[in-house]
């Protein structure tokens, strides 16, 4: 069985959504269906999910509601007349609006619920419209199984969600089933993070069982480097699960960081393929991977961090001083990407949206007078450059190649983190500079005399 997903410019237009269906009936492996909200048909377009959180905004604020509630019905009766299909999907689809609209509660969740909605409706529509042509379908919620984790935490599914969706697209009809969001033992309605509906895909894949996860995008694989940064970027066949998780957290948004741990634990392999061109193989994301000659498979930048810098003098000596420090990063519920340190000092390294400023001045105060630290202060504006690739743990000198080819875009390197499996090697520099050194890394490892 292949469980594949579709993004929200694959299911953005009757168009899009006539190239899935076509997708799908070309392998009878393909039994489930995973589905985002339609998403830009054109560069200056609006995304249904941005559609709907406007009209979130509207509720909450007593605006005009009737207008925006209207902007969503009828993006979906365009997306329906285009495919053929009569008017009762438009109207059940509206009546769904409204009923998330009269529900309204907690302000996050009927928020939650409401954006959800871009993803359950577009199910709803994908799976009448195989019937219509006769392509036996059938919407699935994720009511049927997909069991998450109660607030605060961010949402995760549980364990028994699993064995709940076992079965699944074991029947004769093809299981359409939306992305983004599970319910909680409950029945609350939860959202995933960015990217919501690449882990639903990857859950339902390990709950089944699949042979393969074919996650369908707008671009015909996933490229060294961001194109839109670097010229014409090497593409990449085959990938490892460590090395994609690397180039995920660090600011490749072709596939959700967080999407590889369900299949990670069953071993399944993920295809990331372009629905508007199928044909094309694609990059794979595999346990191992042959050695294709490269000590690096990927470069990715990311911005958006911060760092709080604490010294203190014999900071080494003292038994439980980075625990302490970071029980109080974790008591403001922030959590952190990086601890590089020194004998005296240590740097935590976060993404500057969990902060705001009364946040940083209560952990500046509680460092000073709990940890009596000699210095401690937060500074903004960072970028993190990684550099990943299996081959790196046996190739000698590429520290110094990368620090060297940062150096001569007139960057200073504010910190350097090796993980332990050395399949990642992480700087960070100010923002300004991150297109420069992702450029200048680039020609470092993927030019043919860096080969």
């Amino acid at each position: 069985m292949i469980v594949c997903k579709f993004g929200g410019t694959s299911v953005a237009s009757a168009e899009q959504i006539q190239k899935v269906a076509n997708i799908v009936k070309a392998n009878p492996k393909r039994k489930i269906v995973v589905v985002s909200a339609p998403g830009k048909r054109f560069s200056d377009d609006i995304k249904v999910t941005d559609l709907l959180i406007d009209l979130a905004d509207a509720v909450l604020q007593n605006g005009e509601v009737e207008a925006k509630l209207q902007k969503v019905v009828n993006r979906y009766k365009e997306i329906a007349e285009g495919l053929g299909l009569d008017e009762a999907i438009s109207e059940v689809i509206e009546k769904d609006l409204r009923g998330r609209i009269a529900s309204k509660t907690d302000k996050d969740l009927f928020v939650d619920s409401l954006k959800a909605s871009g993803e359950d409706n577009n199910a709803k529509l994908v799976a009448e419209y195989f019937n219509s042509i006769g392509l036996k379908a059938k919407y699935v919620s994720p009511k049927e199984g997909l069991v998450v984790n109660d607030p605060p935490e961010r949402t995760f599914a549980l364990p028994e969600t699993y064995e709940n969706l076992k079965d699944l697209g074991k029947g004769e009809e093809i299981v359409v089933f939306p992305g983004f969001f599970g319910y909680t033992k409950d029945g609350v309605l939860r959202t995933f993070d960015r990217g919501g509906s690449d882990i639903t895909g990857s859950i339902l894949a390990a709950a089944v069982k699949a042979e393969l996860y074919e996650n369908f995008t707008d671009v015909d694989c996933v490229f060294s480097a961001n194109p839109k940064v670097v010229n014409d970027p090497v593409g990449i066949e085959e990938i490892t699960y460590r090395e994609m998780r690397e180039l995920s957290y660090a600011g490749f948004s072709v596939f959700h960081d967080e999407a590889l741990i369900p299949v990670f634990k069953f071993g399944i392999p993920v295809n990331i393929k372009n629905t508007n061109n199928p044909s094309a193989p694609g990059t794979r994301i595999m346990p191992t991977r042959k050695p294709n000659g490269r000590p690096v498979i990927g470069i990715a930048a990311d911005h958006g961090f911060s760092t709080l810098y604490v010294s203190k003098y014999l900071m080494n000596r003292e038994i439980g001083f980075g625990r302490k420090l970071l029980q109080i990063i974790e008591e403001e519920q922030i959590s952190y990407e990086h601890t590089p340190s020194g004998v005296d000092d240590i740097s935590v390294i976060i993404r500057s949206n969990q902060l705001t400023p009364e946040k940083e001045e209560r952990i500046v105060k509680r460092v000073k007078e709990e940890l009596h630290a000699d210095d401690v202060y937060f500074r903004h504006g960072f970028s993190m450059i990684v550099i990943v690739g299996e081959g790196m743990r046996k190739n000698k000198g590429l520290a110094a190649r990368a620090a060297s080819a940062i150096s001569k875009t007139g960057a200073n390197i504010e910190m350097i983190n090796q993980g332990s499996s050395e399949v990642s090697l992480v700087f960070g520099v100010l923002q300004e500079y991150e297109d420069q050194c992702l450029r200048a890394l680039y020609e470092e490892f993927f030019t043919p005399v860096a080969i």
